[in-house]
């Protein structure tokens, strides 16, 4: 079985190819792609095909999905136009006969009122119309989302959101990557729509006690206004369209969108998901 891992240049395509050989699959089995494929040669080191890859470029997918039986399709990173990208590689992976697609979705995507979500719906509802044999792993966040607010506590001692009383289910990235991996390799999860998250839904006062853990120094939360936080953003730097972006997310946090605390992905991945202090001390 041949896999092909798209945007393979970024931190989840990395780690995926790393679970995977992780789990014996055969270097040579595996297709890395990636926009720059200079980017990705130290995997043509480690005996991992690597081919030029954009979703903005057809051809360069058909080229991608020669001989190619299973495709993990990494959302991009392109909020509000992503939907029309993915559709390249749904439309290459059917014409190429694709056996199964695994899509890198959001929590709850097609009824999820988070901003990152419609784009995601968008995706499940073409992946659904291609008919492609498929599964949707739906990723919540991952905790090296909060790198910059660790980096910030430990110069502020505060952790400032607008995210309110808002929990949390995240998992580090590699847990994720684990995830798709065991779905890659393994028979029986086509037709599966998967909530990954970690075992633990956590609040903003418990990641602020969690950064102060790792740092060494008291962290207080400080809730503010969506208001405030777009104030806040742009005083250091942000413009308004991406510091409104930002606090729309921490808006959703506040909503519940990621709050539920799935036990699917530490079943798949056959231990407990990464804990929350664990994780941000791997990154601190």
């Amino acid at each position: 079985m041949t896999i092909l891992v798209t945007a393979a240049s970024g931190q989840l395509g990395r780690l995926v190819i790393d679970s995977l050989l992780g789990r014996g699959a055969a270097p040579a089995s595996i297709v890395a792609g990636a926009r720059d494929p200079q980017k990705i040669a130290d995997l043509a080191e480690r005996g991992v095909a690597t081919v030029a890859l954009d979703y903005a470029k057809p051809e360069q997918i058909a080229a991608a999905l020669d001989g190619v039986e299973s495709v993990l399709l990494i959302s991009g990173s392109e909020p509000g136009g992503r939907a029309e990208l993915h559709a390249n590689v749904i439309d290459a992976a059917k014409d190429a006969g694709v056996a199964k697609l695994v899509y890198t979705s959001a929590p709850y995507a097609t009824t999820s009122e988070l901003v990152l979500a419609p784009d995601h719906k968008a995706t499940e509802e073409l992946i659904a119309a291609s008919g492609v044999p498929a599964v949707i792993v739906r990723n919540n966040w991952y905790t090296e989302n909060y790198a910059g607010d660790l980096a910030q506590a430990r110069t502020s001692g505060r952790l400032v959101s607008s995210a309110g009383e808002g929990r949390v289910a995240s998992a580090s990235r590699a847990d994720f990557a684990e995830g798709a991996a065991v779905v890659l390799l393994e028979d029986g999860h086509i037709g599966q729509v998967y909530e990954f998250s970690g075992d633990t839904a956590w609040s903003y006062d418990e990641l602020a006690a969690a950064i102060g853990e790792v740092i060494g120094a008291p962290v207080e939360y400080t809730p503010v206004s969506t208001d405030e936080h777009v104030a806040i953003l742009e005083s250091v730097g942000l413009d308004a369209g991406t510091a409104g972006f930002v606090a729309a997310i921490d808006s959703g946090i506040r909503a519940g969108a990621l709050a539920d605390a799935d036990p699917t992905l530490a079943r798949l991945i056959g231990r407990p998901t990464t804990p929350l202090v664990d994780g941000l001390r791997a990154i601190a």
